[in-house]
C-alpha cells in the first residue's frame, strides 16, 4: 500500500511521483543557509506553515522522484536506501518502503529503464542498489535501467572528494561503484537528453557536476532541482552562500541563474528537499520580492 506521503504532479503528458523516506525533517535554517537566522524566516510570512515552523525552523523532506512519460519509467535521485548505515543516526537503517510505493505506481523495479543522479550524495544514489539478503553484496535495485552519472561529476568524486579526508566514501562503494562495474552506467554531459522533452542542465557548485532535470510536454514545463537549492527560502536569496556547495561561488551563480530564468514564467519548480506541497512557482511577490508559491497554497 503506497504510503501518505506520496505526490503526483501532471506536467503535458508527463506524470512526476515523489517517494519521501525522511519526512518532515525539522532543522535550524542554518543547516541550509549559514548565516541565516530564526527571525529571518518568521518574517517571511510565506514560508509558513508549510517550509518552517512558527520559531523559525525549516522543514524539509529527504525524497526521490519517478517520471512516468510515454514508453518510459525514469527515476530522478534514489534518495537514501533502506537498512543503511550514514554519517548521521537519522539516516541510518531507515525502513523500506520505496519500492512498495513504486508498486503503486503499477510498477516494478523492472520497469525502470533510466535512473538519472543529479549528483552522487548519499541521499540521491540510496536506491541505486539493494544489498542481497543471501550474499550481503549490493546489486542493482533496477536492473534494466541505464543509469546517468555526470562525466564531470563522477571524475570529481573519484579524483577528488572521495579522498579529501572530508567526505565519506561509504555510499559509493554501495550504490554507484557496483553500477560502475557491471558497465550498467553512463557518463553524460551537463546537457543531456534523457527522453524526448526531458533534459538536463547544470547547476554546478553544490557538488563540480550537479544538473537539474527539465521536462517539457504537450505545452507544460518542469523542472526538478535537485540540490541547486534545499529549501524554498533560498528562491528569495539566491545569492546568499549555501552550506552544503562544494564551490560557493558556483552555487551562487547557478541559483541566481536559475531563479532569474524560472521566476514568473510559469514553470512548475519540483523542490528535491522541499516539503509539502513540494511543487509550486518562483514568482514575484505583491511586495516585489521572490517567493515560492506552493501549489494549493
Amino acid at each position: 500500500m503506497a504510503r501518505d506521503t506520496m505526490m503526483s504532479w501532471q506536467v503535458g503528458d508527463v506524470t512526476v511521483t515523489r517517494i519521501v523516506e525522511l519526512y518532515d525533517f525539522v532543522d535550524n535554517i542554518n543547516m541550509t543557509i549559514p548565516d541565516a537566522t530564526p527571525e529571518e524566516v518568521i518574517a517571511m510570512k510565506w514560508l509558513h506553515p508549510h517550509y518552517a515552523t512558527p520559531d523559525g525552523q525549516q522543514r524539509l523532506n529527504f525524497q526521490g522522484f519517478v517520471v512516468q512519460a510515454p514508453g518510459r519509467n525514469i527515476v530522478v535521485d534514489s534518495c537514501i536506501g533502506a537498512g543503511r548505515q550514514r554519517d548521521f543516526d537519522v539516516f541510518c537503517n531507515l525502513p523500506e518502503g520505496f519500492l512498495e510505493d513504486l508498486a503503486s505506481l503499477g510498477l516494478e523495479r523492472e520497469d525502470i529503464d533510466t535512473v538519472m543522479c543529479t549528483h552522487l550524495h548519499f541521499d540521491h544514489v540510496g536506491w541505486n542498489t539493494y544489498r542481497d539478503p543471501d550474499s550481503g553484496e549490493y546489486r542493482p535495485t533496477f536492473p534494466n535501467a541505464r543509469y546517468l552519472f555526470g562525466a564531470k561529476e563522477y571524475e570529481a568524486w573519484q579524483t577528488v572528494i572521495r579522498h579529501d579526508g572530508v567526505h565519506s566514501d561509504t555510499h559509493l562503494v554501495e550504490c554507484v561503484d557496483p553500477i560502475v562495474a557491471l558497465g550498467m552506467a553512463d557518463f553524460i554531459d551537463a546537457h543531456h537528453e534523457i527522453a524526448p522533452g526531458i533534459t538536463t542542465e547544470p547547476s554546478h557548485g553544490h557538488t563540480p557536476g550537479h544538473v537539474h532535470v527539465c521536462i517539457e510536454s504537450a505545452g507544460s514545463r518542469a523542472v526538478i532541482t535537485g540540490d541547486l537549492m534545499h529549501h524554498p527560502m533560498q528562491c528569495a536569496v539566491p545569492h546568499r552562500d549555501a552550506t552544503f556547495d562544494m564551490d560557493k561561488d558556483a552555487g551562487r551563480a547557478s541559483r541566481i541563474g536559475f531563479v532569474d530564468k524560472y521566476r514568473d514564467s510559469g514553470v512548475l519548480v519540483i523542490g528535491a528537499h522541499w516539503f509539502d506541497p513540494t511543487a509550486g512557482h518562483i514568482e514575484t511577490g505583491p511586495d516585489g520580492e521572490t517567493w515560492f508559491h506552493g501549489l494549493g497554497i
